[in-house]
């Protein structure tokens, strides 16, 4: 008779977006898929405190917990970026917002450095379905976003000024930050050198930063996109998992590395999504894990399809993966 003990139940906390003003209906929708947890973008004005508490009782009355919150004016500002003038004003607010999310109850936001907003080639296909493509080659056609070329070590010296600003209250306010890479990882992108295009872009931030409350959202999709740069993800989801450094997961699949892809659905990308799961599930991980951005659904009628979907394929690769776990484990 086996008397191995059974493994625990996966702990990861799937994810969904919400609108900064959910409606009803909507928050019905994430329950009716099974969640317990949610996230949002806020716009500049709903970044105070009481707009904060109140989007939290909200989703708590609903029988959800808000996980993370951000705001792209801060989040993306070239100011704090490239040392725009305003740089100072803009990591005021951004402490400010900090404080806010933390008075609320929300302990984690999220923020990437990503200032030439360049993501994207015009729209691609897959199965039928609009979605987001990306052609590095036209994309090194445009002109520069900022009007020159900026250095590696500017980049990197912004950043070090921002963050040795940031953690403080941060830590003070317990509210953890995530990283996320730059998308799509290229070296550069309008002129400028993108923070967090490979494995070792990610280890010296950390080592910059020398402090807990800095860590990151796995991003499967850029990690899948930046190749050999990234290298290895599942070897990387465990050693920087054993750093503690996982905050949330974005899950996504695309047609190949750069220098052009396509994002996919879940299960036609060039990656196994269900390798990448069961690395997950067997680290135990217990952040939260959401769906990134999707190709589109056809039809009004398939409005929140792409959701329902992912989520779906999601919870049922945690099922296999738990199963096959188990099965090794007797």
């Amino acid at each position: 008779m086996n008397t191995t003990p059974k493994r625990a139940a996966s702990k990861i906390k799937l994810s969904m977006f919400i609108d900064p003003e959910p409606s009803d209906e909507q928050l019905l929708f994430a329950k009716q898929l099974g969640l317990n947890y949610v996230y949002t973008w806020v716009e500049a004005h709903q970044r105070d405190y009481d707009f904060l508490a109140n989007l939290r009782e909200k989703v708590a009355k609903a029988g959800l917990t808000l996980y993370n919150a951000g705001n792209y004016d801060i989040a993306k500002s070239d100011k704090i970026h490239l040392a725009l003038p305003g740089r100072d004003e803009v990591i005021a607010e951004f402490k400010t917002f900090i404080r806010n999310l933390s008075r609320a109850g929300i302990h984690t936001t999220t923020f990437t450095w990503e200032p030439s907003r360049v993501w994207s080639s015009t729209p691609g296909e897959t199965r039928g379905a609009v979605t987001r493509r990306v052609d590095l080659a036209e994309m090194k056609r445009r002109p520069l976003t900022h009007g020159r070329i900026y250095t590696e070590d500017e980049i990197w010296e912004n950043f070090e000024y921002f963050i040795k600003q940031i953690l403080p209250v941060a830590e003070e306010a317990d509210v953890r930050l995530a990283l996320h890479p730059n998308d799509p990882p290229a070296p550069s992108l309008g002129g400028i050198p993108c923070l967090i295009h490979s494995f070792a872009d990610y280890k010296r931030a950390f080592e910059i930063a020398n402090n807990p409350y800095l860590g990151m959202e796995f991003c499967t999709g850029c990690w899948l996109e930046g190749g050999n740069d990234f290298g290895n993800m599942l070897e990387a989801i465990r050693y920087f998992h054993t750093q503690r450094k996982i905050f949330i997961v974005h899950f996504r699949n695309v047609s190949a590395p750069l220098p052009y892809f396509e994002e996919t659905f879940l299960d036609n990308g060039y990656m196994d999504m269900y390798q990448v799961m069961k690395v997950f599930c067997e680290i135990g991980y217990d952040g939260t894990m959401i769906l990134d951005h999707t190709p589109q659904f056809a039809g009004d009628y398939a409005q929140g399809g792409g959701t329902a979907y992912a989520i779906a394929y999601m919870r049922a690769l945690i099922e296999r993966a738990e199963a096959e776990l188990n099965t090794d484990n007797t």
